[in-house]
């Protein structure tokens, strides 16, 4: 038999003691299959205590086969077998209880987990009453005589009491162990049968799930946004389930849900029929009644996609630039109105993106250098602030064609004029227009100038020589090249379309580069008069 299992039901039967269970208590002790003589004692105290003194004599018999030197059972049994008349082997375990005391006025058991102290006058008091029940009193009256004149504690007058019964020649009442004083286990060995979490429980710190509690065990795996689903072997079924119905949450933690939604499976099913599932970045409870699995095979030429509210790209290596071939302009890719962008974007929940205003001019603004540019310009002339990767100004007259002016900024900013491309913005807009070419003879600077001034966007577009532009997109996001085919933008930048590369991806250009990009970072803004510009 295990020592926990001992120790478990040992305890349960102290326990059952301190009830007053008697019966409780015997069970206990007997379904212990290798007792030791201190359960033994205190079946024999338990047995005691309901008058079944055979029973009690018999377990003490086994007590003190168990420990032959245990002076509280010799006590203990010579008080038993007095009750039974069996005197002269009473006597005997009188004398055996003396020996075993080794001498010491007292034995304290409390190490031994009895709350109980044996002094050797109740040894010699329980053979006085010995010597009552056979008849000799003299010899009963010795021993307490001989006791008394013995200094020691704990007597109480008991000694002085059995006296004057002796010398009334009345019977002494055996002295036995308390009632329910027992053998107790140790509570620190008692208390090592409680299960003990020496590692606790883990605690989530991070996680791409809201409300995450999960405390397992997963290896790491790469990052990537959208839905999380934890990594599963090509054997398993996918753990994305769609709805067969909708649902209207009646309970805490339950979501509401339309019909034919996709959501994912986060945990079994439970006790109440209720599955936790994510869906739209929650987490809550379903029936999983109303489940069922999703087929999330792709056919060719399809993609599948999960709404997340954020643009996946479609893999994780972006496909080449295409090359320039001869041949016919692609006609520019058409967008309906309807296809703004949602309200979600910042378009919708921010103030329109706009180029810094030029600044008004007054009597005190700086002169600047070798442009000919002279404070308080005529009413035929123009100022013209031109964007370049620094900003310069000159005075222009109002019919200066686009020709002169393009040679103009070439000198002043040091650049072949042919490498040079000018664009506008129209009042109201965002998208930059390049300016009319040499085939339009009649463009001036008047057509740009708005109250004696016109700003200008300037680039040197080695790059898209003979590259027509399709149309013109306004980035939503920022967008950060992660190769070197990659095209770089913040939000609100303007993006000129170039090519395309499949429906995922385009190519363009923006502040000199030109490369490629998601066609889900960016919108058309001027989609209805979509034109193609070649340089």
């Amino acid at each position: 038999m295990l020592y926990s299992e001992l120790l478990k039901l040992w305890n349960d039967a102290v326990q059952a003691v301190d009830a007053k269970d008697w019966q409780g208590a015997l069970d206990k002790l007997e379904q212990i299959s290798e007792p030791t003589s201190r359960t033994l004692f205190n079946a024999a105290s338990v047995h005691l205590t309901l008058g079944q003194l055979d029973l009690a004599v018999k377990a003490l018999d086994l007590t003190i086969s168990k420990d032959e030197r245990l002076a509280v059972g010799f006590f203990q049994r010579a008080a038993a077998l007095m009750q039974i008349n069996k005197l002269d082997e009473a006597l005997s375990d009188c004398i055996w209880a003396q020996k075993h005391m080794r001498g010491n006025t007292v034995i304290d058991y409390k190490q031994l987990g009895l709350r109980f102290k044996l002094y050797d006058w109740q040894v010699m008091y329980n053979a006085a009453a010995v010597y009552c029940r056979m008849g000799q009193w003299e010899q009963a009256s010795d021993v307490l005589l001989s006791v008394s004149q013995e200094r020691g504690g704990g007597r109480g007058g008991v000694i002085e009491a059995g006296m004057d019964s002796i010398m009334r020649e009345e019977v002494l009442a055996p002295l036995l162990v308390p009632e329910g004083v027992v053998f107790r286990p140790k509570k620190q060995d008692v208390e090592q049968l409680k299960q003990r979490d020496f590692l606790g429980k883990p605690k989530v710190i991070s996680s791409m799930i809201p409300n995450d509690d999960f405390g397992g065990f997963e290896p790491l795996r790469l990052q990537k946004p959208g839905f999380y689903e934890p990594k599963m072997d090509g054997t398993q079924d996918s753990r994305y389930m769609r709805t067969q119905n909708p649902y209207m949450a009646r309970g805490p933690g339950q979501l509401t849900v339309p019909g034919g939604a996709l959501v994912f499976l986060f945990s079994e099913e439970d006790r109440n029929g209720m599955a936790t599932v994510i869906f739209d970045g929650q987490r809550g409870l379903l029936p999983i009644s109303l489940l069922e699995p999703a087929d999330m095979r792709t056919s060719k030429g399809k993609k599948n996609s999960v709404p997340t509210g954020i643009p996946l790209p479609p893999v994780l290596k972006p496909p080449t630039r295409p090359k320039v071939q001869a041949g016919p302009v692609a006609p520019p890719r058409g967008r309906s109105p309807a296809q703004s962008p949602p309200p979600s974007y910042t378009s919708a929940t921010r103030l329109p993106l706009t180029e810094p205003e030029p600044p008004k001019y007054r009597d005190n603004t700086p002169t600047y250098e070798a442009a000919g540019v002279a404070q308080g310009a005529g009413t035929n002339s123009v100022v013209v602030k031109v964007h370049y990767t620094y900003t310069v100004a000159l005075s222009v007259p109002m019919d200066t064609t686009y020709k002169k002016l393009k040679e103009q900024i070439a000198v002043k900013l040091g650049q072949p004029a042919t490498h040079l491309r000018l664009r506008y913005k129209q009042h109201g807009s965002q998208a930059l227009i390049p300016m009319g070419g040499d085939d339009e003879p009649g463009f001036t600077v008047q057509e740009v100038a708005e109250a004696g001034r016109a700003t200008l966007w300037c680039r040197t577009e080695d790059s898209l020589i003979d590259r027509p532009i399709l149309y013109q997109m306004v980035a939503l996001y920022d967008y950060n090249a992660e190769g070197p085919e990659d095209l770089e933008f913040n939000e609100g930048d303007t993006i000129d379309i170039l090519g395309e590369v499949n429906e995922e991806w385009l190519e363009g250009h923006c502040a000199g580069n030109v490369g490629i990009f998601p066609s889900c970072f960016a919108y058309g803004e001027n989609n209805d008069d979509s034109k193609s510009y070649e340089f």
